[in-house]
């Protein structure tokens, strides 16, 4: 499998949104292409624009067209909206829960924290970044990489924690206390247009 190793920011650009929450990202000379006429872009077809929207939730969690697949799939056999219940498996990722709760800036950082097996869910260490959390799982950060969380929480000053998550700063641990709902999900996507993609 091959994951994406080049500039994180040409993501965004490729989307026209910032995939993550940095000032790198956020800019908006980075969001426009390039060169005199970079701003006029083109005209895009139906089916170009449900590609961009599936790819600019796959880039915001770091996930592979494979996986992603999966998540769809899976999404579609549970109950209620197949869209919004994607979003939520997506958020209830370990490497997710990271980044929401503002251990890590981003979510490649948040995945670098739990491949080097710096977290513990429930008191017991995981390494794998999609990792599923559920309601009434606790995170927490080995004492090794608290430093390293506490400079990253201060670096992003006014990071807005979900209502989902309930947060301990002093312990450094995160506490589903809820499924995430569309309204709690801080990136901005149209889920019919994905499910409309893979029809």
């Amino acid at each position: 499998m091959s994951r994406y190793l080049g500039p994180k920011v040409k993501l965004s650009r490729k989307v026209g949104v910032p995939i993550a929450d940095t000032p790198k990202h956020t800019t908006k000379r980075q969001l426009v292409v390039p060169g005199v006429h970079g701003a006029r872009g083109r005209r895009q077809k139906a089916y170009g624009i449900r590609k961009d929207e599936k790819q600019k939730v796959r880039f915001h969690y770091n996930v592979l067209e494979r996986q992603f697949r999966r998540y769809l799939v899976e999404a579609g056999r549970r109950q209620g909206n197949t869209g919004e219940v994607l979003l939520q498996l997506l958020e209830l990722r370990l490497d997710n829960v990271l980044r929401r709760a503002g251990f890590s800036r981003t979510i490649w950082g948040a995945r670098q924290l739990v491949v080097h097996g710096h977290v513990k869910v429930n008191g017991e260490k995981v390494d794998r970044p999609s990792f599923s959390l559920s309601v009434g799982d606790v995170v927490t950060v080995k004492e090794k990489a608290q430093k390293l969380c506490r400079e990253q929480m201060e670096s992003i000053p006014g990071h807005q924690v979900p209502g989902w998550i309930a947060v301990n700063p002093a312990e450094l641990s995160a506490k589903c206390v809820s499924n995430p709902t569309s309204d709690q999900i801080p990136f901005d996507v149209n889920t019919n247009l994905i499910v409309e993609f893979y029809r």
